[in-house]
């Protein structure tokens, strides 16, 4: 057994393992929060005067994301692999210098072209950094419960960034202008993420890699109705939230409300995505993850499904998005933590990151389905598609909870 390999199972042995752990929980949690505020919830901010300042409309710059989401859908297999063979210590250093350099980059873009060009690195980078390989490094140091806090620790803390950054980068902009404003992103992110992930990450100490074991488990699981299982759960569930958090304000003031009560109305799922991810862990100490999270989808397709009925009373608005609010962010640590308990922690990156490839997809492409839908069949029939795919990821759940 090498030196290395000795000091990790002496530190398992001891408190300092867990020490460390819990280091790097925080690390991530900082680096979760600033990296998903500044390379991805900036840019509804930015959107507005980019298109003004590129003289394009803001569907061309709108379609500038969906290329950077879906180039990280490619990606993930690919890092996914990579984590479990080299671990994340250097792929999450690299990705946040890349992601620095990019917002850089994009604070010069002078035309839409260059603007394309500048998003699907940046969803390079995002592959690399945000919370993929973030879960795949929680996995490997955590186990049983101490891994479901750990999982939730980084979640709730990131969670808060559209809170943090939407207000941040608006002040920015109205300070000074949205290219300025791109400048500082990249300096705070790349002061702190870089260090961060460079200095205090560390390869977990349950995911040796093993490639022997890894291809044998990643083979068996691609084979069988289990995986896939879960990746129809998580790909609806992903598409439908995706297409709530695009459609949600315009429905409602579609409905006849005014704007700002759409707009507060709206502002509640991220509040309630902390909310259903803690009462989740929580029921997950006494049932299984899969059914929880089952029933959860189910009560998210009854929230939908009754918005277009009850939604144009104060009441039923707030009920509906209630009941789909509370499901906003259960998939994001149920898909890590049923990976983890199926397959272990060989080969798990590796698994996750083909998940990724359809859940991501899902959550680039839904919002414009979700938009041209709405033009070509109305409002309603969205609605209705939104349940469905909540019943199907429902359905999906409850069958992987009996194999």
């Amino acid at each position: 057994m090498s030196d290395e390999r000795t000091a990790a199972v002496l530190e398992t042995d001891g408190g300092l393992s867990l020490r460390r752990g819990w280091m790097i929980v925080a690390a991530l949690s900082i680096t979760q929060t600033i990296g998903y505020g500044a390379l991805y919830y900036a840019f509804s901010v930015l959107l507005g005067p980019m298109a003004q300042d590129l003289d394009v409309t803001t569907p061309q710059v709108a379609g500038a994301l969906t290329a950077s989401v879906l180039t990280g859908a490619l990606c993930a297999p690919l890092v996914g692999r990579v984590l479990d063979v080299h671990g994340g210590r250097g792929l999450m250093t690299i990705g946040s210098a890349l992601g620095a350099l990019t917002l850089l980059a994009w604070s010069q873009v002078s035309n839409l072209p260059q603007l394309y060009a500048v998003f699907i690195v940046l969803g390079v980078a995002s592959a690399m950094v945000l919370y993929e390989p973030a879960f795949a490094i929680i996995v490997g140091w955590f186990e049983g419960p101490a891994r479901a806090n750990a999982l939730l620790a980084v979640t709730i803390v990131a969670g808060f960034a559209s809170s943090i950054f939407l207000p941040l980068t608006g002040l920015l902009v109205s300070s000074f202008d949205w290219r300025s404003a791109l400048i500082i992103l990249a300096v705070l992110y790349g002061l702190t993420a870089v260090p961060l992930h460079a200095l205090v990450l560390r390869r977990g100490r349950l995911n040796e890699d093993r490639p022997a074991e890894r291809a044998a488990t990643t083979r068996e699981a691609v084979r069988h109705r289990p995986f896939w299982l879960l990746v129809v759960a998580f790909t609806a569930n992903g598409g439908a939230v995706a297409m709530i958090s695009v459609l949600l304000v315009t429905y409602l003031i579609h409905l006849g409300h005014q704007p700002l009560f759409a707009a507060t109305v709206a502002g509640l799922l991220g509040v309630l995505s902390v909310t259903g991810r803690v009462v989740t862990t929580g029921l997950r100490r006494r049932w299984a993850a899969a059914p929880i999270a089952g029933v959860v989808f189910a009560v998210q397709a009854v929230g939908a499904v009754l918005l277009p009925v009850v939604g144009h009373t104060a009441a039923g608005a707030i009920g509906c998005v209630l009941l789909f609010g509370i499901g906003f962010g259960v998939g994001t640590i149920t898909r890590p933590h049923l990976l983890a308990e199926r397959y272990g922690t060989t080969g798990y990156a590796t698994l996750s990151g083909r998940l990724a490839f359809f859940s991501v997809a899902a959550k680039a492409v839904a919002p414009l389905a979700a938009f041209a839908g709405a033009e070509a069949a109305g409002y309603t029939v969205i609605l209705v598609v939104v349940s469905v795919l909540c019943g199907i990821a429902a359905f999906s759940l409850f069958g992987y909870a009996r194999l």
